[in-house]
């Protein structure tokens, strides 16, 4: 496949609006080109532009090695040592440096190392999806194309670069970034990516479970997770990942639990780039099996008895699982989950404790019952009555 003639693309075909291009991104490709070296804007970035959309990541790919990037920026760290990477740090913002990498895309091994530096095709074929595989010059407005990628964007089309079955041994987390892009895009998976979907899930047990987890969570926010799930648990990854959790969306509860993501998406999209806090997205996959839990008790369940049941839901669906979730997280969905019985009590109460609203962390669980109220409208009254007592208490 190398020593491909690629498709140049020019602002004729393309009409990448440069107003969505970050500034810093922009003043670091200038920097390396003025330096004699050849860079250009990568992947996911490339992609959102065409489609349209701000990238909330700018990736660069570059020929300089990583000393020389750190030699011509003053603001540069330099990252890892398995996979070497620059950092471009503009106050909070980081704008990500790779130099081009070679390797042979034939070989099944699972990567452990990628620090073999190559040219800008031997770095494309070695992506996951082909519309992840364009590379973009914004100093002439080029799109270079190795792979196709461009045709199969304008066609809504989800593509390995490549032997799916080798890419998928090479990194079983490309997989899960497949039902990711059917999930946010709706596109079009060829039948040889799920035949060998198929064939190679349970190689996802091979990956990083701090990868694969961070990359659940990213979709958790995405405004795509309602499908994401739906996608996880038709393919089986679900089963191998979160085989307790994946139980529950077998049930006749499974709606309820979908619903709550729906909700997830919607919340999340409004905000933007603010998403919701992951301990409420956690919360969300929880709430409904907690509250089934808690409905079938009779009597109804003390709040000692809830916070029993609620830590030990979230150590089994989210500490015992393959990739489990970090402590903080699970202390906070703990608490979330507790509260919402305090909020809305199993039993009429005489009065509302109205002190909770002075705890600590309190925003979160009034977050998370915004969220339940989308599903269950009758509940606004009571969101706005506990909303309006924070502000009363904390002003």
């Amino acid at each position: 496949m190398l020593g491909v003639e690629p498709k140049i693309y020019t602002s004729d075909d393309h009409h990448i609006r440069h107003d969505l291009i970050d500034k810093s991104a922009l003043h670091v490709l200038k920097g390396l080109q003025e330096a004699g070296h050849t860079a250009y804007l990568v992947g996911g970035g490339v992609r959102d532009l065409l489609m349209r959309k701000r990238p909330k990541d700018f990736d660069i790919s570059t020929s300089a090695k990583p000393e020389e990037v750190k030699a011509i920026f003053r603001n540069c760290i330099l990252i890892g040592r398995r996979f070497r990477l620059a950092h471009i740090r503009f106050g909070r913002h980081i704008i990500e440096v790779a130099t081009f990498r070679a390797g042979d895309p034939s070989d099944d091994e699972l990567i452990v190392r990628d620090n073999i530096w190559g040219s800008p095709e031997e770095d494309v074929l070695r992506r996951d999806f082909t519309i992840n595989g364009l590379c973009y010059d914004p100093s002439d407005h080029r799109i270079i194309d190795y792979v196709g990628g461009f045709e199969d964007l304008q066609a809504h089309t989800l593509r390995s670069i490549g032997d799916p079955i080798l890419r998928f041994k090479q990194d079983p987390v490309r997989m899960i970034r497949m039902l990711k892009f059917r999930a946010r895009f709706g596109f079009h998976m060829q039948e040889e990516d799920l035949e060998a979907l198929n064939n190679c899930r349970e190689e996802i047990l091979k990956s990083s479970p701090a990868r694969l987890l961070e990359e659940i969570l990213r979709m958790l926010e995405s405004g795509a997770a309602e499908p994401f799930f739906r996608l996880m648990l038709a393919h089986g990854l679900l089963d191998l990942l979160f085989p307790k959790l994946s139980a529950y969306f077998r049930d006749s509860h499974a709606e309820e639990i979908f619903a709550m993501l729906n909700g997830v998406d919607s919340m999340n999209k409004q905000q933007g780039y603010k998403t919701l806090d992951r301990s409420i997205l956690a919360a969300a996959l929880l709430f409904p099996i907690l509250d089934m839990r808690v409905q079938e008790q009779n009597p109804p369940p003390n709040m000692g008895e809830i916070m029993d049941l609620s830590h030990t839901l979230v150590h089994e669906l989210l500490y015992e699982a393959y990739s489990h979730f970090p402590r903080r997280i699970r202390q906070d969905c703990q608490f979330i989950l507790q509260m919402q019985y305090r909020l809305t009590p199993l039993e009429k109460q005489r009065r509302f404790r109205t002190k909770i609203v002075r705890q600590k962390g309190f925003r979160l669980p009034l977050i998370f019952l915004k969220l339940r109220a989308l599903n269950h409208h009758a509940l606004f009254k009571t969101y706005e009555h506990w909303k309006q007592l924070s502000k009363q208490a904390n002003p």
